[in-house]
């Protein structure tokens, strides 16, 4: 059986997808940018490591309202729209995964430079846990 996930402490989705997926021990976390649940709006202009924590933020609130944790995360995917702010997503990056997992085994990551929907975007993000 698949379940829609879906949590207000994340930004409300497009008609056309849900925030993520569960099927048995899957669980898919749509692609989530640097919005405030509470408003919708884009934050931090300009900012790539401010946007990088905002979006892991949203990542981590479906990750939780789908029974699960970075623990359970085994893929990352991450779309820059800017190659010159890799090293600035990853450090933000790190910093947020590396202290959200216990287990001392970090998941596997895709970034991806690539236009995204909206042009106060900087980054997106996707996840995929399995849970057991």
């Amino acid at each position: 059986m698949r379940t829609a996930i879906s949590t207000d402490r994340a930004p409300a989705p497009a008609h056309t997808f849900a925030q993520g997926v569960r099927k048995g021990p899957m669980l898919q976390v749509s692609g989530q940018g640097p919005v405030d649940p509470a408003t919708n709006e884009y934050l931090h202009p300009g900012d790539v490591a401010k946007q990088t924590e905002q979006t892991l933020r949203n990542v981590e609130a479906i990750l939780t309202a789908g029974g699960a944790s970075f623990d359970d995360v085994i893929m990352l995917r991450v779309y820059l729209t800017d190659r010159a702010h890799f090293a600035t997503m990853n450090e933000a990056y790190g910093e947020f995964v590396s202290s959200r997992v216990t287990s001392g085994v970090l998941p596997a990551r895709t970034t991806v430079m690539t236009g995204l929907p909206r042009e106060e975007m900087l980054v997106e993000i996707d996840a995929l846990a399995v849970v057991e």
